[in-house]
Order: C-alpha cells, then structure tokens, then sequence
C-alpha cells in the first residue's frame, strides 16, 4: 500500500478496532516543540488498490499532538494528547465545526500518552509531563481519578488486555509502575531500567507480561509475578526506543521503533529475537502500531512526515 505523506513530523499511529480499513494518525508542526497538531483519519481503501491511503478527516489543533487512541466502544470516537496539557476528543463523523466534542483540561503540562480500556471500553487514560496520570469516562467533564507517585515526566501507558482494572505506566524517573483504578497507589513500582522509561505494553495472550521499552535502547520483557529481573532483553537498536507494541495476534511478538530511524519485529521466547528489521523511515520513528483486525498488519509514523501501512514480511517502500 503506498504511503501516505502528512501535514508534519507524524507522532502516533492506531488502527482502527471496529474497520480495518481505518487508521488514526497524530502529527505536530516542527518536531512538537512550537505549532500546531493535525488528527487525521486515512482511509486505507477509499482511493482503490494501489492508490495512497485517503484523509476522510483532519482537524488541525493550535497546540502539539503526541498521541492519539480509539475509543473501543463507539467507531467514530477518538482521542488525542496535547502539548497544551489537555485532552481532546473527536468524533470522525461530524463536521470539523462541531469537533472537539470535549475538552478536557486537568493536566498542569503536556500530555504524552493515552490508552483506552479494550476490556471494559468506557474509560481512557492519559500520561502527562506533570508526574501523574487520569483516569477518564467519554461522557464525563472531568477526570475520575488522579494516580501520582512518578517522580518525573510520565510518558505512556498501556492497559491489560486481560484484566478491566490494571494498568502500567513508562515514566523519566526510570520505572514502569502496574496500577488498578480501585486503588490510587501503584500495586507494583517496577525499576525497569537505568534510564527513561519511554514506552510499554502489556502481552496479548498472557496477562503477567510486560514489555518496557527504553533511552538505552533496549527493550525489556518482564513477568510481574516475578519482577527481580527480566525474563528476556532485546538488543539490536541503535538509540532510544520510543514505542514498543506486542501483537494481537501472535503470542510472544513485539513490534518497536527507535530514534534509529528504524521498525523493529522480534519474538522475544525466540534465541534469535529479532524476526525483521525495517528501514524505510528516513527520520526519527515516533509511532507504530498492529491491526487487530488484520493479522499481520502494521503501520508506522515518523519525524519524516510519512505514514506507512505494510503487511508483515513485505518491505514497506514496495507497497
């Protein structure tokens, strides 16, 4: 599928969980340090086959946007993470005029990080530069809980896909941190590396392992019922790893992208972890993501201002 070419630097990408034919994209003016931010919706089929993937909707924001989700409960719905501290909400049904549907305005700096609940489906959360995160509902003007504890910058958090309350969050202060909403303090505070935590994921098919993603270009694999030390770390980028995803499809497999300008696929049960090296970005890469819908889907965003949509196995460039 060939590429499609954003408005600025790309930042976070996520297929769709109700079309899959759907991919949402977070993209922001000069690298997310001043300008705007632009969500956009790309239409993998719309064009035809071969045709570039096509913007059904793009709202352009006065401030940065770092990162952007689904709602798991209604199609159209989405969220993004602002440089201006706040989240915002949109629906790709209704007209830019009638969009953000909500502001939600709480975190004191910029917000970096979001996932929604793909278990209970009606709650999100943000991670936040301030230390903390938020627990929000769609249809509620203000949070339903703060979680503080993280001594620096929080940068992103995942949800079990098991577990309808649980958790983790990637800070600067080094850690990964397991929370349930029940509860305001962390149940876990993980010293998962010796530098910034940029990123985690929570495996698909078993509901103990956690992956951590890394400044120091590693990516670590642990199992919280057993947190001493990792039970696999994954070596092979060149810089920090900014995201890491496990996959939905396929026990055991990991998809990251690093500040090496690359994508990488790894198994991490396997002796030879590293399954396939992309290098189709010519930019930092910023965001990944794997289609629950379509085995073997991917799609990556970069500071290279493309957006890449490929089938496992193929090279992204020959699409």
């Amino acid at each position: 599928m060939p590429a499609f070419k954003a408005p600025a630097p790309g930042f976070a990408v996520r297929f769709s969980p109700f079309h899959e034919n759907r991919l949402l994209a977070a993209a922001s003016q000069h690298f997310g340090l001043v300008g705007n931010g632009h969500l956009i919706v790309l239409d993998l089929a719309a064009a035809g086959p071969g045709a570039a993937p096509a913007p059904v909707f793009s709202f352009p924001t006065s401030d940065a946007l770092f990162d952007c989700a689904w709602s798991e409960s209604h199609e159209s719905l989405c969220a993004a993470a602002s440089g201006d501290g706040s989240v915002r909400l949109f629906d790709a049904a209704l007209p830019p005029a009638q969009n953000p549907v909500r502001l939600l305005r709480e975190h004191a700096r910029e917000v970096h990080g979001l996932d929604w609940n793909p278990v209970r489906r009606d709650a999100f959360v943000s991670a936040s530069w301030d230390d903390t995160l938020k627990l929000w509902s769609p249809d509620r003007p203000a949070s339903v809980r703060t979680f503080r504890g993280h001594e620096y910058c929080v940068y992103g958090a995942a949800w079990s896909a098991r577990h309808p309350d649980v958790f983790a969050s990637a800070s600067g202060d080094r850690t990964a941190r397991v929370w349930d909403v029940r509860d305001p303090a962390p149940s876990l505070i993980l010293p998962a590396h010796d530098h910034e935590v940029l990123s985690l994921d929570w495996d698909k098919y078993d509901p103990s392992i956690l992956a951590t993603a890394s400044v120091d270009k590693s990516i670590r694999v642990w199992d919280v019922r057993a947190p001493n030390a990792p039970v696999a770390q994954l070596s092979g980028h060149g810089y920090a790893v900014k995201r890491v995803r496990f996959s939905p499809h396929r026990q055991g497999m990991l998809m990251s992208c690093s500040y090496d300008m690359t994508v990488c696929m790894w198994d991490y049960r396997a002796e030879d972890a590293l399954l396939a090296r992309y290098n189709h970005h010519t930019e930092f890469v910023a965001g990944i993501d794997m289609s629950v819908l379509v085995d073997g889907l991917l799609a990556s965003t970069g500071w290279d201002e493309m957006v890449y949509i490929w089938p496992f196995g193929t090279d992204p460039r020959a699409m």
